[in-house]
């Protein structure tokens, strides 16, 4: 495993501003809720009633996943244990999951184990809770059905300190690089191949220049 800044949008971060807008409005309700008694915002909010706040986060939630399936790259969303509460199509496309085998499972049992990943594992249970986040992390790994893949994962934890309501939330993007990383090997391959040829190349035309300048050498020295 090794780090690798990737030259592109954050995208853990984007969802990251979706979920805190969110969490925005849920304080305020919140607020108004505990203040329902004292203040006119609280009446307001007797008089909407606590369905509202379930159909609003019904519509919030359906937006999340919303945006989450338009990103392009695959994306988990995991509760605070790992487990799997959403993910996108790209997710379902790259590793060849149906929804049903995916939702409600904790991340490493996916796919029978599949994704039991030993520095998958140190990412979320090591790094992520010490700094909330993590990116451009380059993890490769043999899926017996899919074969070798070389992943980039990026991952952002999301809670709302203030206020122990919102359990953390974690946003894992996984961009699949095993193409690059092929032809990036295959690159280097051939460079390799062709340093080698020039070395060999210089080096015999060394041995001639000096063969060559023994010849010249030698009628002088005769004389």
């Amino acid at each position: 495993m090794s780090e690798y800044l990737i030259p592109k949008y954050n995208m853990p971060y984007i969802l990251e501003r979706v979920f805190v807008m969110i969490f925005f409005f849920f304080r305020l309700l919140l607020y108004m809720e505990k203040n329902k008694k004292n203040n006119n915002a609280g009446q307001i909010f007797a008089t909407i009633g606590a369905d509202f706040v379930d159909h609003f986060w019904e519509k919030s939630w359906t937006y999340i996943k919303t945006v989450v399936d338009v990103v392009h790259e695959p994306v988990l969303i995991l509760d605070k244990n790992f487990r799997v509460m959403a993910a996108n199509e790209s997710f379902y496309r790259v590793f060849q999951v149906e929804a049903g085998d995916t939702e409600q499972k904790i991340v490493y049992e996916l796919g029978n184990g599949q994704w039991n990943i030993p520095a998958l594992r140190k990412l979320l249970e090591d790094i992520l809770p010490k700094n909330t986040f993590f990116k451009g992390f380059e993890v490769s790994h043999d899926f017996p059905s899919i074969g070798h893949k070389s992943m980039i994962l990026n991952a952002r934890q999301i809670h709302v300190k203030e206020d122990p309501s919102f359990p953390p939330i974690i946003l894992l993007a996984i961009e699949d690089v095993t193409e690059m990383m092929s032809v990036a090997e295959m690159l280097a391959l051939h460079t390799k191949q062709f340093e080698d040829e020039t070395e060999e190349r210089i080096e015999r035309l060394e041995i001639y220049i000096e063969n060559l300048k023994r010849k010249v050498d030698e009628p002088e020295i005769s004389r």
